[in-house]
């Protein structure tokens, strides 16, 4: 019985990356459509979905831990499914949790490769406002911190905007 729980845990756990991967796409082309609006609605979905997936992890290793009971063996929540596969030995059931822990796995490379190319891009977003920010108002003075009584009155930044023709 534990053993179905935990195979109907790891499935709940790849949809639910799948999930995190198709909002993954959507919040790449929403970053480049640079929409901030979506962009937080995805955010807050992601949110819920890592809410979900930190709850079935607690049902994974407590899954494992049934199964272990089940066996005899002491339940111990540092126990993965690598180590879980080395104690079932039933081929079939062996052959189901390692085909499952390889869709999930597989599903979650997938995952970090979405997540690093979305980070890529808000970093260059962020390259990319931080230099108009500087076209616009002019870069810092020279990085010294320097004591607001001995500067003079007025805005000194000299930006596109503000620099005589």
């Amino acid at each position: 019985m534990a053993f179905e729980a935990l195979i109907q845990t790891m499935t709940t756990l790849n949809d639910i990356h799948e999930s995190l991967l198709e909002l993954g796409e959507r919040k790449k082309q929403v970053l480049i459509r640079n929409d901030v609006e979506q962009l937080m609605q995805i955010v807050a979905k992601e949110n819920k979905l890592i809410k979900q997936i930190n709850e079935l992890d607690g049902q994974r290793v407590e899954a494992i831990g049934q199964y272990m009971i089940e066996k005899g063996y002491k339940p111990n929540p540092k126990v993965t499914v690598s180590d879980l596969t080395k104690i079932v030995f039933n081929v079939d059931d062996k052959k189901l949790l390692l085909g499952k822990q390889k869709q999930l796995l597989g599903t979650i490379q997938k995952l970090r490769e979405m997540n690093q190319l979305n980070q890529q891009l808000i970093e260059e977003s962020m390259k990319f406002i931080n230099y108009s920010l500087d076209v616009i108002v002019g870069p810092d003075d020279d990085g010294f911190y320097h004591n607001p009584s001995q500067r003079s009155k007025g805005f000194n930044k000299t930006g596109y905007f503000n620099a005589r023709a």
